[in-house]
């Protein structure tokens, strides 16, 4: 029987929060990876410029460096700007909401090139037979592109959602209590580290294990129906 002192709660609390963040920042991520796509695909030279540029940096900056920079540089920008209209009045910026962001921002670059290549999947004779029988762009986009490129990105938003579920316990060096914080705090009251980080990563591998299962689910409904040539 393990003893956790009385603690275990600690444990609940920082799994709630690192959900919490996951799933916000998952959202996020899609959209911004739908946008980068876009971007990147488009015939617009200024915009594919802009989808590259975002990829290229966020993929080659650390997530540490740039959460950091966001926290605190974010916060010395605020307050300047706040003195600058007259107030003296310290600015904290809320710390689940630039994790959150940073997050999304991050792992964006990542759903860019996973919906690039889905959108790139899609057979171009469907959507040249949907403009020769008139469909506008839009039309073609929610009938005949967006039904498949789910389909074609399913598996690469899973690992996506892997890494971005993994990735989150970087956002406790600004203080949020996620659950790697939650277990740091717990072993210095319970005084067992391999027991409460063991606890910690049969937590991830758990939640591993059932965001895979609801993949799989996910990956077979959305291929039901499917001819395989």
């Amino acid at each position: 029987m393990i003893d956790l002192k009385g603690y275990g709660h600690f444990l609940i609390e920082g799994l709630t929060v690192t959900l919490s963040v996951a799933l916000v920042s998952m959202v996020g991520a899609m959209v911004l990876g739908l946008l980068g796509a876009a971007a990147k695909l488009s015939t617009h030279k200024v915009l594919r410029r802009i989808g590259s540029a975002y990829t290229t940096i966020i993929r080659g900056v650390p997530d540490l460096v740039l959460l950091l920079l966001v926290f605190y540089g974010g916060t010395v920008l605020l307050q300047w700007i706040a003195c600058w209209f007259g107030r003296i009045e310290p600015i904290d910026i809320n710390a689940f909401i630039t994790g959150a962001l940073v997050v999304s921002f991050i792992y964006g670059a990542y759903a860019t090139e996973v919906f690039r290549g889905a959108f790139q999947a899609v057979p171009k004779g469907q959507i040249e037979a949907a403009k020769a029988c008139g469909m506008s762009r839009w039309l073609c986009f929610q009938r005949i592109q967006l039904p498949q490129v789910w389909r074609f990105a399913l598996p690469g938003l899973g690992n996506v959602w892997l890494l971005l579920l993994k990735g989150t316990a970087i956002i406790s060096v600004v203080g949020l209590e996620e659950l790697a914080r939650k277990a740091d705090m717990m072993t210095r009251n319970v005084k067992a580290p391999f027991t409460v980080y063991g606890l910690t990563i049969l937590i991830f591998l758990a939640l591993t294990v059932l965001s895979e299962i609801a993949l799989k689910t996910a990956e077979k409904r959305a291929a039901a129906g499917v001819r395989r040539a």
